[in-house]
């Protein structure tokens, strides 16, 4: 950048981009480059404080600020060019908004005079990702730039997070103006309720000090609102048991005596029982999506239900509750904890000893692991892991399927942040580029548990590790199936395993021609030296484990059955 320019603050709509990032706090983007967006790189090119890291897929480059995001607290950015570098995120940014995690994910787009003539490479991705965001851009302006970019980081981080999509076109990159970026943001329509109504907060108080039977569910937006610290002290203080959903792993802490861990479709029995079962439930940032309701007409029937989340929208959408609170869940959370301290509320003592008690008789019927063949079971390889791994405090993401309801089963998860997974969408492919992500976003150590079909899905993100030394553990659960398809095919379909066997290639030899470290494990003595093998090596690592083709995941309930009609084992 010339002197003159630097005075005078005129820049290009390049230059603007990255001063507006710098504005913003953020150091790292994801991307890969293209055509439309040249200009951008150009900028990148001669600034050192943003550090861009190319990916090998436009789907992984937002994955992985995804994983960025989840652990870091921050806002993760990804930069892709036009047309099917545009497409190609599109999974990435389903995958933040049905989880809540924000993003800004920039996209090149054809210069303004040429947007609706077919031109090369051009897609109307704001058209493409309207039903799949939290908000999108086409910005075909310079003069509409910084304050778009304001805003996209605004929208993405507040009220419930979630991805925007800014769609830069070409012209707008080569053109120049002065650079001014706004301090505040004020949009009409757009004003998040963060502070719940004290009469509702009232009313929940006293049905929940009433109780016989209390349950809190805590979801991902405890998480999101970093109110994990008051979900403890709420729970305590009152003495009630909390479940969480997949996406709120890890914000009540597994080993406390209050916690039911996991609720759902392979969620704990007794989770599952207690939720069903309440006579009061609170919930807590969650949507009360279908793999944790099971039945609708038979979830929690008997339960006054208490629901408190940021966005309107979710509130008795699902599940129809009787005290609705809109507002953020750290401040909603403090406010009754405020309530409790300067009120005088009786607790049920004598109910609740009562019905711990019967919670306790629930936990004494668990899943019962199958052992069909002398192979490697995936409970032993898992539990394997955690035990070694414990006190490195890792940050373990997963792919999607068998594995990762198998991790969630094995590993106590005590603080937040530490799981990354794919809950809404379920995407294949994710946990390895949000393992690079989140390998970024802190400093200790990424494990990333994958199956053998989902790693394949983005297995070319390994040279990316390679490139910058990025020292994620995959640990590859090969059973030689599409794991969970198949299961439900065993089950539902008479064992019909129509396309769900599936080949893989050698992982150890793979590896080693990506520059990487290759470990294969087939015998349950193998498993220790495996891992201290990886942990010691400073780079990335596949462990390849060679498990029992057809073991199952329990506990289950099938889908649209109630949370009590659940399978511990392949005989019911």
């Amino acid at each position: 950048m010339s002197q003159e320019t630097c005075e005078t603050k005129t820049l290009t709509g390049a230059q603007i981009l990255i001063e507006s990032l710098k504005k913003e706090g953020v150091n790292k983007v994801f991307g890969y480059p293209g055509g439309a967006i040249l200009d951008i790189y150009e900028a990148l090119y001669h600034e050192p404080e943003i550090k861009h890291y190319l990916v090998r897929h436009e789907q992984a480059a937002v994955h992985a600020a995804e994983g960025y995001a989840r652990v870091s607290g921050k806002c993760g950015v990804a930069i892709v060019t036009s047309g099917p570098g545009a497409t190609n995120t599109v999974t990435g940014i389903a995958n933040a908004y049905l989880d809540g995690y924000p993003l800004v994910v920039f996209t090149g787009q054809v210069s303004a005079n040429l947007i609706g003539n077919d031109a090369f490479q051009e897609a109307d991705i704001v058209g493409i990702t309207r039903a799949c965001c939290k908000h999108n851009y086409l910005v075909k302006d310079i003069k509409d730039l910084a304050k778009t970019i304001k805003e996209a980081f605004h929208i993405a981080t507040t009220g419930k997070p979630g991805p925007v999509v800014v769609d830069l076109a070409k012209n707008v990159m080569t053109a120049t103006c002065e650079f001014e970026y706004p301090e505040t943001v004020n949009l009409q329509g757009y004003k998040p309720n963060y502070k719940g109504n004290t009469k509702q907060i009232h009313q929940a108080l006293q049905l929940l000090c009433r109780a016989k039977r209390p349950v809190i569910i805590a979801g991902g937006g405890v998480l999101l609102s970093d109110a994990c610290k008051e979900l403890r002290e709420l729970a305590q203080k009152l003495e009630i048991p909390v479940a969480n959903t997949l996406m709120g792993v890890g914000t009540y802490p597994a080993d406390d005596y209050l916690s039911l861990g996991m609720l759902g479709m392979h969620g704990n029995y007794w989770a599952n029982f207690a939720v069903n079962d309440c006579d009061v439930l609170l919930a807590i940032g969650t949507r009360f999506n279908d793999r944790i309701t099971g039945s609708l007409k038979k979830f929690a029937q008997d339960a006054k239900i208490i629901h408190i989340d940021i966005d309107p929208c979710s509130i008795s959408k699902n599940v129809q509750v009787d005290i609705p609170i809109v507002g953020d869940a750290k401040l909603t959370l403090q406010t009754m904890l405020e309530e409790l301290n300067d009120n005088q509320y009786d607790l049920n003592e004598t109910f609740k000893k009562m019905w711990f008690q019967v919670i306790k008789e629930w936990k004494t019927k668990r899943a019962i692991p199958e052992i069909r063949s002398e192979k490697l079971h995936a409970h032993t390889v898992l539990s394997g892991i955690y035990e070694y791994t414990k006190e490195m405090n890792p940050v373990v993401t997963t792919e999607v399927g068998q594995h990762q309801m198998w991790t969630v089963q094995a590993f106590n998860f005590n603080e937040p942040r530490k799981l990354v997974t794919s809950g809404g969408l379920g995407t294949m492919g994710f946990g390895f580029p949000a393992a690079m992500g989140a390998s970024l976003g802190q400093d200790n150590p990424v494990i990333c548990i994958a199956g053998d079909g989902s790693i394949q899905m983005n297995i070319q993100e390994l040279m990316t590790c390679v490139d910058y030394n990025l020292p994620v553990k995959v640990m590859i659960m090969n059973n030689g199936y599409l794991g969970m398809v198949r299961q439900w095919q065993e089950k539902l379909y008479d064992g019909h395993y129509s396309q769900t066997k599936i080949s893989s290639p050698d992982y150890v030899k793979l590896a080693e021609a990506y520059g990487a470290k290759g470990i294969r494990v087939e015998k349950e003595e193998e498993i220790i030296p495996a891992l201290k093998e990886a942990f010691e090596y400073d780079g990335p690592v596949f462990i390849d484990f060679i498990i029992e083709p057809l073991e199952m995941v329990y506990p289950w309930v099938l889908s649209g059955k109630p949370l009590d009609n659940v399978l511990l084992s392949d005989k019911g």
